[in-house]
């Protein structure tokens, strides 16, 4: 029970013309703690749609999710969000940006100070604690992100394109913050992203998602996050194994895309 279910999650839009859109058809799932696990998909599979109802921001149309048994009603601080930007509060600083949850939950000061200095050590920040958010790099911005999620010490950390946004160097050095706060906190981490050997190298359970409507399509269990904590990430993608999986994805993913245009084209 101190996981987290997805039962037979659906999630039907209606539209204003009185037609709807499906956009996820029972999706279950269930995660141990500390678990991480990546969704991969094409466009319009579901899965924003599907990190948004475990955040309690949308409701769905049947199914439940459950946090430790209890059910998912809305949005709440046991489950933390960390979006493609990273929706920081641009008038305060570094510090003030990770102590806001705490501070909103009524801790005291002190051990307020306590537990961002640590988070900011960990995420490589301690020197730019009192630099403004407009003067940190995009990549620095989400170590701010990360950091202020994890101050509010969620049991679930949901991460939707974290990070989508940013250059090819720094994307790899964020990858390996992600699996070092993964193995370091024991979080249980839900990684959204379009990018294949970024869910291949950070998901030990990775989930491909399937369209209209967004369902399951396959399930791997992967060695790579694990290797990652201490091997380098480039010489990871150099496993065969690796390279195995990556084409078997991509072609999966690549005929889902044209599946769609093919049908999009009929519809015309």
């Amino acid at each position: 029970m101190s996981g987290l279910a997805i039962d037979k999650i659906s999630m039907r839009f209606d539209l204003p013309d009185r037609s709807s859109v499906r956009a996820l058809q029972d999706v279950s799932l269930d995660l141990k703690a500390g678990e991480l696990m990546s969704v991969l998909g094409p466009s319009g599979c579901g899965k924003t749609t599907l990190l948004n109802i475990i955040a309690g921001f949308l409701a769905p149309t049947k199914g439940e999710i459950r946090l430790k048994g209890e059910k998912v009603t809305g949005p709440s601080a046991e489950r933390g969000m960390v979006f493609q930007q990273g929706a920081l509060f641009e008038w305060m600083n570094v510090r003030d940006n990770v102590s806001f949850g705490p501070k909103m939950k009524g801790i005291k000061s002190s051990e307020t100070k306590e537990k961002v200095d640590h988070l900011l050590d960990i995420v490589g920040l301690q020197d730019f604690k009192e630099k403004a958010i407009y003067e940190l790099s995009g990549g620095m911005q989400q170590r701010v992100a990360l950091a202020r999620c994890l101050a509010n010490d969620p049991d679930v950390i949901l991460m939707d394109e974290p990070l989508g946004a940013l250059d090819a160097l720094t994307r790899e050095k964020m990858q390996s913050l992600v699996l070092k706060l993964w193995k370091e906190t024991g979080k249980t981490i839900i990684l959204i992203t379009h990018s294949v050997e970024e869910a291949l190298l950070l998901g030990e359970r990775l989930i491909v998602m399937a369209p209209r409507p967004g369902r399951i399509h396959k399930e791997y269990s992967l060695p790579f996050a694990d290797l990652g904590i201490e091997a380098d990430l480039r010489e990871i993608k150099k496993y065969a194994d690796y390279a195995v999986k990556r084409e078997e994805i991509l072609e999966m993913i690549w005929n889902m895309e044209e599946d769609i245009m093919g049908r999009t084209e009929v519809e015309g």
